[in-house]
């Protein structure tokens, strides 16, 4: 039997990059349950064990509850972050093709500029302008250059994007007053 691999799926298998801020963002998430959260519904549920029957008891069933969301949480986010290389974005050289850590400013077809920063898919966060670089947007401006035009193929139609500029750096938000 034959299986195919496609360039892609190969480059994703060996890529484990994560940039320094998600790295930060995720570790403070696992220390925040870990340290303050799950201390917290432990002793509730210490408190809710004393009063007696645990079978009809439904703050020590909520608490056993909320600790295991919480556990599961925490080996989700850790498992997130095992065996990763953590990536300074703010140090990264100049290039001119897009690669991980870029931030990225393109036109749409309705010439509306958007800026974002290309990250890997578990640090990805529209909100907050960080791209998946395995989004069909981040695959398809992986290796372009400022002046190329990009055409991406989304649910909901083709769209063509103009890539405006390519940057290495600090976050340029940062910088605007």
């Amino acid at each position: 039997m034959v299986t195919e691999y496609n360039r892609f799926s190969i480059w994703t298998f060996s890529m484990k990059k994560i940039t320094k801020k998600g790295y930060g963002i995720i570790n403070a998430e696992i220390d925040e349950r870990w340290n303050v959260e799950r201390p917290i519904v432990v002793e509730e549920v210490y408190q809710a064990a004393l009063l007696g029957d645990r079978s009809e008891n439904a703050a020590y069933i909520y608490g056993k509850q909320r600790l295991r969301k919480i556990d599961s949480r925490i080996r989700y986010l850790k498992k997130k972050i095992s065996d990763v290389k953590v990536i300074d974005t703010t140090t990264l050289p100049a290039r001119p093709d897009i690669q991980f850590g870029a931030w990225v400013t393109v036109v749409n077809e309705e010439d509306i500029e958007t800026q974002f920063q290309l990250v890997d898919e578990r640090e990805s966060d529209p909100n907050d302008d960080r791209v998946s670089i395995q989004s069909p947007v981040g695959r398809a401006l992986l290796g372009n250059t400022e002046g190329e035009s990009v055409e991406i193929k989304l649910p909901k139609g083709t769209q063509i994007l103009d890539i405006v500029r390519v940057y290495y750096g600090p976050d340029p938000r940062e910088n605007q007053s």
